[in-house]
């Protein structure tokens, strides 16, 4: 056994407290490295927040490995994909299902386990649990409820995708996932215009042409990465303004996991009275004026009286051009 692998069991061990209901007293606590097996001690009582690779399944922790061998219980989004984890490593821990549509039900049974001394793992899918997911709602009530809560870092597709991207890494703001519908998006971006940092966004293959068409109408000519499948055998990072982008992916399918990073606005830019005049037409093609002003000062930083007073001279424009 190497000096790390002592490390780790000596972190996870806890004999002084019987298996509690659920594992089997002689269920095997340990995990495979090739064909041999590493054998670990109970992990301590508690909920430990574990993170699992975002696709090459190499990509985990010692430390992680010993903790999900040694643990309770594993509460996962999907237990047939972490039971692939599993297998892969040699884990026989049980599982069970805490993901958005059953964390209500979910999550009380998990904290009487907790109250019952169980050490119970929390994993997402892929990646850091609690990233655009429900795990922070169990993370508050085992916290208010005393028990100990114990982070174990590892892959993080933001953060991949962040290393990968070329952009400004000093200042950066996660953003998740936009919202699908067409004006919720852009209103949405509008309130991400002006904010003075790299931009990280989660999206989906078959969304990722029209949300990057709208972070270009809204954004402009800020320049951006699309890394799809990060660690994966296809995986595929492309760089260019998001115009060039949104083109390249409306010109054949974008399958798979996708991270979007773009490029903070620039320090001096200033919106000129052309900027904002632009921003309002197409923000009055999409919604209502009070709406449309709102979402222009947002990204403009102009005053809402202003805006408005233009915003009203401008449908008065496009309202006797359609009467002609």
């Amino acid at each position: 056994m190497t000096a790390e692998h002592r490390d780790v069991r000596l972190m996870t061990m806890n004999d002084a407290h019987a298996d509690p209901p659920g594992r089997g007293r002689h269920a095997p606590r340990r995990y495979l490295i090739g064909n041999h097996p590493v054998e670990v001690g109970r992990t301590a009582p508690g909920l430990h927040i574990v993170a699992t690779p975002i696709g090459n399944l190499g990509d985990i922790s010692l430390r992680a490995l010993a903790t999900l061998a040694g643990a309770d219980l594993i509460a996962c989004e999907d237990t047939r994909v972490t039971r692939k984890l599993l297998d892969r490593y040699g884990i026989v821990s049980p599982l069970t299902a805490y993901h958005d549509h059953n964390a209500a039900a979910a999550r009380p049974k998990l904290l009487r386990r907790l109250a019952q001394g169980a050490a119970i793992a929390l994993v997402s899918d892929a990646g850091t649990p609690l990233i655009s997911d429900p795990g922070f709602k169990l993370v508050r009530a085992a916290q208010d409820a005393g028990h100990t809560v114990a982070a174990l870092p590892g892959a993080s597709a933001a953060l991949a995708a962040l290393t990968v991207a070329g952009l400004p890494t000093d200042q950066f703001f996660f953003a998740g996932f936009l919202p699908p519908k067409h004006a919720a998006r852009r209103a949405r971006i509008a309130e991400l215009a002006r904010i003075p940092a790299t931009l990280v966004l989660f999206e989906t293959g078959p969304r990722v042409t029209a949300t990057l068409a709208d972070l270009a109408a809204v954004l402009g000519e800020r320049e951006a990465a699309l890394c799809r499948e990060l660690t994966k055998l296809h995986e595929e990072i492309r760089r260019g303004n998001l115009a060039t982008l949104a083109q390249a992916s409306g010109a054949s399918e974008v399958r798979g996991e996708i991270v979007l990073v773009i490029a903070p606005p620039p320090a001096s830019a200033q919106p000129s009275p052309g900027d904002a005049d632009a921003l309002l037409r197409q923000a009055l093609a999409r919604v209502s004026l009070k709406d449309a002003v709102g979402e222009v000062a947002i990204v403009t930083g102009l005053s809402r009286r202003e805006l408005y007073q233009r915003a009203l001279a401008l449908a008065k424009e496009q309202s006797d051009g359609a009467a002609r």
